[in-house]
């Protein structure tokens, strides 16, 4: 493909050719999972969901004046209450309304076809500093849930591979990996599917950097990476899901 044809994949002149008849939802063809699903014998850990205005003080003006990419964490964990939070502003559910689960990032059509994972090397699960175990986790939004899915060997050392070499990948508390699950999108919109699904991911983006600036850490999203090489990571089967963005994120020194 040309520049040209990159370049087209911004506008929105290809909705002019599509014929939205025929879309599964209009050809009455049931809408897929809002969730991926799992097996009800999975390893889940409960969230915390909270008054988050009790713990997190910091004003919306400061969060967005404050904003920046921060690529150097200091070893101190993250806590069960941050991760929480972070999940909660990027991906959380605020309400139901029939088959529609509304979160707290907008989403073309409420279609969501993100799922977030996550390669968890130092976080808090309980009070007493408990952690969770370092591996790959994934986010359940309709419960409010972690699930366990995999332990993975010299796991920084690969989130550092799959990301060229970025180190900051694999020295944070946690490394956020978000995937798409196209059809989810592509069952309302067809082949108009696709830029949408890449501006959700910028508002997850935005979201994440606000949330990490009201807790004090720090993030920097990621574009470049191996495809191949980190769907395989995640065990993904790259044609039907696939990772789209990361952010690793950490305690950061205070200035």
């Amino acid at each position: 493909m040309n520049l040209e044809q990159y370049r087209n994949f911004l506008k929105d002149s290809i909705r002019k050719t599509i014929d939205f008849s025929q879309t599964d939802q209009n050809r009455g063809i049931k809408a897929p999972p809002i969730e991926k699903p799992y097996s009800p014998d999975s390893k889940r850990f409960e969230l915390i969901n909270t008054d988050w205005s009790k713990h997190f003080n910091i004003t919306l003006y400061d969060a967005i004046k404050n904003r920046e990419s921060r690529r150097k964490y200091n070893k101190d964990p993250l806590t069960l209450l941050e991760l929480s939070f972070i999940l909660w502003a990027t991906q959380g559910v605020r309400r139901y309304v029939g088959d529609y689960a509304f979160r707290n990032v907008p989403s073309a059509g409420c279609r969501h076809a993100l799922e977030t994972y996550l390669a968890i090397f130092n976080v808090e699960k309980t009070e007493t500093g408990d952690k969770f175990q370092p591996g790959i986790y994934r986010y359940l939004p309709l419960t409010h849930e972690l699930l366990f899915e995999f332990k993975e060997d010299h796991l920084q050392e690969k989130i550092v591979k799959a990301t060229f070499g970025q180190t900051f990948a694999g020295q944070s508390a946690v490394t956020f990996i978000w995937t798409a699950i196209p059809y989810r999108m592509e069952w309302r919109y067809g082949l108009d599917s696709h830029k949408v699904i890449a501006m959700d991911a910028g508002h997850v983006g935005q979201n994440m950097y606000l949330a990490c600036e009201a807790i004090g850490a720090g993030t920097s999203t990621i574009g470049a990476y191996d495809q191949e090489y980190l769907d395989d990571l995640l065990h993904l089967d790259g044609k039907e899901e696939f990772a789209i963005y990361l952010a690793p994120v950490g305690n950061v020194d205070k200035e």
